[in-house]
């Protein structure tokens, strides 16, 4: 069923802000507070999903979680269930004990290979030993725009994802920065106090997230669905997320901190692709974890919506 308000005050302001309450309200018609029997089969099919998720501490985090295919079901409209024993239940990842003190998650699964993907937001909890439920309070399908197309050529081998390594800090070094800098693709969760968590994607060419210091990103603000979900909740609550995957050497870099968004820079490179918006990510914690996955990835191709 259709939700009757759809928008919270954040993302009202960044519309009303930017001219575009019409485009939003045009848009808001997708988002629902259940899955669409069409999408079942979809989150049947998916080997990866970037849930954002609140630390006892308040951090917010987004992690990336890996199983083998059927890992989700849409039990109901209603219900997601998840199989642990299909799932690389990476114990460092701070998603697993995030959901034990918070059970309000954003999940967004994205199939790079098709450039389709769907948000479900609700609360997670753990049913019993084998299984973890979602239960759906939120759904909409995104646009296929600045997603990167990407492959699953086969699961990794064993000895990577038997021998994970964690490396944690607060200022990037150089291989936190190489992973940054190379990256194409970028996760982001952010939270609104009443309407929870929310986990979304960016995408461009690589370089398109700039490292202004050690402890500070740069993410450019493209043209979207007007809708300003991410922006919206930084808005009201600047704690925020972020995580990176690097597709070759199966690394993912998460961060959590706070985001300021950045309104009409000059932009003499285009690098907004005429938005002049970025918002900045000031960096509190980093964690790496290497071999933290199974899948092995070959590229196809960019966007051809990437600015640039």
């Amino acid at each position: 069923m259709k939700i009757q308000e759809p928008f919270h005050e954040g993302e009202l302001a960044v519309q009303e802000r930017l001219g575009l309450c019409t485009e939003a309200k045009q848009n808001s018609g997708v988002i629902a507070d259940s899955i669409v029997k069409g999408a079942f089969r979809f989150i049947e099919q998916q080997r990866m999903a970037v849930i954002g998720s609140i630390d006892p501490d308040e951090n917010v985090w987004a992690s990336v979680l890996v199983g083998q295919e059927g890992f989700m079901q849409a039990a109901t409209e209603r219900l997601v269930t998840f199989e642990l024993s299909k799932i690389i239940e990476n114990k460092h990842d701070p998603f697993w004990r995030n959901i034990e003190s918070h059970p309000q998650v954003g999940m967004l699964l994205i199939e790079l290979a098709t450039r389709r993907r769907l948000r479900i937001n609700g609360r997670i909890r753990r049913s019993d030993d084998q299984q973890l439920e979602l239960e759906v309070l939120e759904s909409y399908p995104n646009c296929p725009k600045y997603i990167q197309r990407r492959e699953i050529t086969e699961a990794a081998t064993a000895n990577r994802v038997a021998k994970p390594r964690v490396l944690e800090g607060e200022i990037l070094g150089d291989p936190q920065r190489a992973i940054v800098n190379r990256a194409d693709t970028l996760f982001v969760a952010s939270v609104h106090a009443q309407r929870g968590v929310d986990a979304s994607h960016r995408g461009g060419k690589p370089g398109f997230v700039r490292i202004v210091d050690d402890r500070t990103l740069q993410v450019p603000d493209y043209t979207g669905n007007c809708m300003f979900n991410t922006l919206g909740n930084f808005v009201t609550h600047p704690g925020a997320g972020l995580a990176f995957v690097d597709f070759e050497s199966g690394i993912t870099l998460q961060l959590t901190g706070h985001a300021e968004i950045l309104w009409d820079e000059q932009d003499a490179n285009n690098e907004t692709g005429g938005t002049k918006r970025f918002w900045e990510f000031r960096i509190d914690r980093w964690l790496l974890i290497e071999n933290g996955h199974e899948l092995d990835w070959s590229f196809q191709d960019y966007s051809p919506y990437n600015p640039g």
